[in-house]
């Protein structure tokens, strides 16, 4: 994350042909589900409860996916994983994203998705972290094709809405095989890919080599989403136009920046927000956190968001360690509306 928020402070204006069509402005569909852009939230573990999906929803992302959810949890009825699959009115499209290995219960907790009102199911074939590839789940996928295809088939067989599946270039680079892994999954009735070309062990470092996103693409006739290292309109164009996907995801770019699902839905660059923008957009999210997981969790989950918002702002180093410090979000928010709260911006 830290790289990001370098590149965000570096980022020169980008020089787009404003007077023509704006690919990622089109609609598109999965199945019998239809986008009104090509700019999908990306499901971020931890992360995309229903409150960011909706304020990505507001800043302009066409598609919005949940944290990954456990298939298990859902399987023995664990409440704090079942109100996860919590769905609003007014989140259409959004899907759901599940993990696991285990065929019945995939199949089991596509079923409870669908009943919550998703359009969409995902499946987790990319998460590196080793509490999720142990289990077979995740990244490791990858290295069991049979495993995964068995899966998305089972899902695909237990529900009307669409499966799709989230997959990594493959665990290593020496073991991946993206393009008969792609091949394995649509035959099994995935809808949809969504492509992180890095492998597993690489997690974020290193460069996304959408080229292993083309070969993909190439060689499947169902949508393939792109992701990794897009950020803005001129990479979510190159990589629509260079890889031949049909959409980009955007995860670690929108964080603290959720004005990026618009530019990107757009084309157009905004004006950097001012600081009094960020405190705004600061307050109505937490509020909706607060409501989503309650003020104790929203505590902990706002924390990280701060930063992140607040990078390259205005806003003098004491108050944001204040925030960090404060026992409510309410008040952590308030430290932004005291006086010398913010530093001068130097003439």
């Amino acid at each position: 994350m830290k790289g990001v928020l370098a590149a965000r402070d570096a980022q020169p204006a980008e020089a787009l042909d404003g007077g023509a069509a704006w690919p990622l402005a089109e609609p598109f569909r999965i199945a019998g589900v239809a986008m009104p852009n090509r700019v999908v939230q990306a499901p971020l573990a931890g992360i995309a409860n229903w409150a960011f999906r909706r304020q990505s929803r507001r800043h302009g992302a066409g598609l919005c996916v949940s944290e990954m959810v456990a298939s298990y949890g859902v399987h023995h009825g664990n409440r704090r994983t079942l109100a996860m699959l919590r769905v609003l009115p007014g989140e259409a499209p959004m899907a759901i994203q599940l993990f696991g290995a285990d065929r019945a219960v995939m199949a089991e907790a596509a079923r409870a998705v669908e009943a919550a009102g998703a359009d969409l199911i995902d499946v987790n074939m990319g998460c590196p972290v080793p509490k999720i590839t142990k289990t077979g789940a995740g990244a490791a996928l990858l290295d069991d094709p049979d495993g995964a295809a068995g899966i998305v088939e089972a899902m695909a067989r237990a529900v009307d809405i669409p499966v799709m599946a989230k997959m990594r270039r493959g665990t290593t680079p020496s073991r991946a095989r993206p393009v008969d892994v792609a091949l394995r999954l649509e035959a099994a009735g995935a809808a949809a890919l969504c492509v992180h070309p890095r492998a597993a062990a690489e997690e974020y470092s290193g460069a996304a080599d959408h080229a292993v996103t083309a070969q993909v693409a190439a060689a499947v006739s169902i949508p393939v989403i792109a992701s990794g290292d897009i950020g803005t309109p001129g990479e979510a164009l190159r990589v629509v136009e260079g890889a031949g996907a049909a959409a980009v995801a955007i995860g670690r770019a929108a964080l603290g920046n959720p004005w990026a699902f618009g530019e990107i839905a757009s084309g157009r660059l905004r004006p950097r927000p001012e600081l009094a923008e960020v405190v705004d957009e600061i307050e109505c999210f937490a509020a909706e956190v607060v409501e989503a997981l309650g003020p104790d969790r929203a505590v902990g989950y706002m924390r990280r968001f701060y930063p992140w918002y607040l990078a390259g702002q205005p806003v003098d180093d004491g108050a944001l360690r204040r925030m960090q410090r404060e026992p409510t979000v309410e008040g952590a928010v308030a430290i932004l509306h005291r006086p010398r709260a913010a530093a001068p911006v130097p003439a």
